[in-house]
C-alpha cells in the first residue's frame, strides 16, 4: 500500500486532481466529505459544536448551519482552534478506518486541505501539492464559487501559505493553467506512483 497525502491552497483545484487520481483507481479518503458526515445530525460531533458555539449554529432543520461556523471561524483564530480541536480527531479515526480497507497493492489518496497546517506530513508515503499562483487561487475563488473578495481572501489567509505547503511537497502538481494542462501532469504522477508502489 502506497500513502499519499494531497493538498493544495483553497482554489489550487486539489479536488479536481483527488477526482482524477480516484478515475485512475487510487482509493480516495476525501478529508472535506468525512468532516461533513462527522457533524450530522444525531452525531457526536454536531452536539459538540452546539455545546461549544450555540444553538445559532444550527440551521433550521436542525444541520450545521456551515455558513455561518465559516463567518464565525474565519474571524477568529481561536474560535477556528476550538472547532477544528472538536472536528479533527474525528475525520482522523474515519480516514484511519477507511484506509484499514485498502489492500497492499492499493494506492490510497488521502485529501487533506490543512495537511500542511496540522503537520500531518509525516503520516504519508508521499505529499503531493497542488500549486496555483494566489491571484489564481483568488479569482476561481471569487468567479468560479462565488464568494465575496474579502471572505475568499480571509480564508486564504487561514491556510498555511504557498511556501509553507511547497516545504512539505514531495511531488508538487501545478495547476496555475487551464484544466486541459493539469490531467497530464496527473496523469504523469500517476504513473510515478504505480511504479513506487
Amino acid at each position: 500500500m502506497l500513502k499519499i497525502g494531497l493538498t493544495g491552497g483553497i482554489g489550487a483545484g486539489k479536488s479536481e486532481v483527488a477526482r482524477l487520481l480516484a478515475s485512475y483507481g487510487a482509493i480516495l479518503v476525501d478529508s472535506d466529505r468525512i468532516s461533513r458526515e462527522v457533524v450530522e445530525p444525531g452525531t457526536a460531533g454536531l452536539a459538540a459544536i452546539v455545546a461549544e458555539f450555540g444553538p445559532d449554529v444550527l440551521a433550521a432543520d436542525g444541520t450545521l448551519d456551515r455558513p455561518k461556523l465559516g463567518r464565525i471561524v474565519f474571524a477568529d483564530e481561536d474560535r477556528r482552534k476550538a472547532l477544528n480541536a472538536i472536528v479533527h480527531p474525528l475525520v482522523g479515526a474515519r480516514s484511519a478506518e477507511l484506509q484499514k480497507q485498502a489492500g497492499p497493492g492499493d494506492i490510497v489518496a488521502h485529501d487533506v486541505p490543512l495537511l500542511t497546517e496540522n503537520g500531518l506530513a509525516p503520516l504519508y508515503d508521499l505529499v503531493i501539492v497542488v500549486d496555483a499562483d494566489p491571484a489564481t487561487q483568488l479569482d476561481r475563488l471569487v468567479r468560479q464559487r462565488g464568494m465575496a473578495e474579502d471572505e475568499a481572501r480571509s480564508r486564504m489567509a487561514a491556510q498555511a501559505t504557498r511556501a509553507e505547503r511547497l516545504a512539505v511537497a514531495d511531488l508538487v502538481i501545478d495547476n496555475d493553467g487551464p484544466l486541459a494542462a493539469l490531467e497530464p501532469q496527473v496523469r504523469a504522477v500517476w504513473e510515478r506512483l504505480r511504479a513506487r508502489l
